[in-house]
């Protein structure tokens, strides 16, 4: 995992937060995790405008702070699938919540692009 240069500020809550959800696609991963657990394939073929390289990335990060865990099939052939943690569904409420703000913005955000 990253090495940080600078240290990381343990006493900003929004800091933290930012910290397990800050990135383009993880909170679409964790939304995707909600409806059931799934493959690694299956969430490329879910977001196919992130490369896979990203979407591994933001996994690993994901399970790494507890949020997601990945399920290893000893079977042949292997496979893996990755579900929430209880954790992760504490995060559920708190995405809606910015779903919702997303939705009631766009209209400002048309706009705004229109613009530029």
């Amino acid at each position: 995992m990253y090495k940080r240069k600078i240290p990381f500020d343990i006493d900003c809550g929004v800091k933290i937060a930012m910290e397990v959800l800050g990135g383009k696609w993880k909170s679409c991963i964790l939304l995707a995790l909600a409806k059931r657990p799934m493959r690694p394939s299956e969430l490329h073929r879910e977001f196919p405008d992130a490369s896979p390289r990203v979407v591994n990335q933001q996994l690993k990060e994901l399970e790494f702070y507890g949020v997601i865990k990945k399920r290893i099939f000893a079977e042949l052939p292997p496979h893996s699938e990755y579900s929430l943690t209880d954790t992760g569904e504490t995060l559920l409420p708190i995405i809606d919540q910015i779903e919702q703000w997303g939705d009631n913005f766009r209209d400002t955000m048309k706009k705004i692009l229109s613009i530029t």
